[in-house]
This record gives C-alpha cells, structure tokens and sequence, in this order.
C-alpha cells in the first residue's frame, strides 16, 4: 500500500514545488497542471522509496524542477508509490551509508 502521511513540514514543501511548477508551466505556455495528481506523486515517491530533498527541488532552476517533478510524475508507480524505469530524480536525497 502506498504511503501518503507525510509530515506536515514536508506537505507544505511538496505544495510549494507543485505551485512553483504550475507557474513555470504557465510562465512557458505548458499545460496547467493538475496541482493534487503531482502533489499526490511526488509525496508517494518521497515516502515510498526514493526520499527527495524537498528544499534542493524547491530551489531548482526552472530546467531541473521541471526535469524531476515530470519524471517522477511519469514514472512514480500507483501501486507501490516506487520509481519505475530506473528513473532518479536529481534531487533525490542523499542516503548516509554506515560505515
């Protein structure tokens, strides 16, 4: 089953990144975006296996934002909330290996 119940530090972010997308998007003449559909994947995809970090991707030129937020978009699996087609994000978070 998918995870949706992010922390609410971590919801406020993923809603700012889907309003900074919808605004390059309308800003480049893209299609509108449908604000609960990305906010709803880039939430499974940062609690279901590939954590983001949220404030990289908030901070992200236009190019990157829109590069990893369509592609998790794209390749996020309904089922299991995981990236598919060895898809990984730029901003993925960086995982600490124990030494």
């Amino acid at each position: 089953m998918v995870k949706f119940n992010a922390r609410r530090k971590d919801a406020d972010k993923i809603t700012a990144i889907v309003k900074k997308v919808s605004e390059v998007m309308k800003k480049s003449g893209g299609p509108d975006v449908d604000h609960l559909e990305v906010r709803m994947s880039l939430t499974a995809c940062h609690l279901n296996g590939c954590p983001l970090d949220l404030d990289k991707l908030a901070a992200a030129d236009d190019f990157n934002l829109l590069h990893d937020v369509i592609g998790i978009h794209r390749h996020v699996s309904r089922d299991t909330g995981e990236l598919t087609d060895h898809f990984r994000p730029r901003c993925a978070a960086r995982i600490q290996q124990a030494a």
